[in-house]
């Protein structure tokens, strides 16, 4: 019995991308209307129960603009990891935010961290280095194009404003990096 994995086509990328974007959007409705209620899922660190937010403190978001500054650049990413395959992206994926919010948890200032916007440094991180490391061309561009457009990000991983967590970019960005030296080449 032949086990592999079919790869997707870029309708199905697109598709995907539409359901993450949905999904986003529909827990922010959620949190809008709940006066912000699922705000208290972020990670807390050094706080037992605020483990709890490095699984789901990335699919809340504090207010509309900071929702709104992730949604785009989360598809955009999204659609570019999926180069690499669905079992690469989901891999990546679930490396990113695991390792990223426990480094949250473990080392970040005391705050209630929430948002994407680690899994998006981390997507960064990982784009920019794993087409490199591959050596396929077209992997190759994608890293060229995302550090051409996306380059700026890496101002983020500093700390600018006591509401933002650069601590989530920068164990993010990080997370990102050493999942491309473990996996540049793409999956099915």
């Amino acid at each position: 019995m032949n086990s592999t994995i079919k790869p997707l086509n870029n309708n199905q990328h697109i598709r995907l991308v539409f359901a993450i974007f949905m999904l986003f959007s529909a827990i922010e409705v959620i949190n809008l209307f709940t006066g912000r209620m699922l705000s208290q899922l972020g990670t807390i660190p050094r706080y037992v129960p605020g483990l709890k937010g490095i699984i789901l403190g990335p699919f809340v978001h504090g207010s509309l603009q900071h929702y709104f500054s992730n949604i785009i650049p989360l598809c955009i990413f999204s659609y570019l990891l999926l180069q690499y395959g669905l079992k690469r992206y989901l891999q990546v994926t679930i490396w990113i935010m695991l390792i990223t919010g426990l480094l949250v948890w473990l080392f970040a200032r005391p705050a209630t961290h929430i948002g994407v916007s680690g899994v998006i440094y981390g997507y960064f991180g990982y784009l920019v280095l794993a087409g490199f490391l591959s050596g396929k061309f077209k992997l190759i561009i994608i890293s060229m194009l995302v550090a051409f457009f996306y380059g700026g990000l890496i101002f983020g991983i500093l700390p600018s404003s006591p509401f933002v967590s650069w601590e989530s970019h920068l164990f993010g960005f990080i997370a990102g990096l050493a999942a491309a030296k473990l996996w540049a080449k793409p999956s099915l």
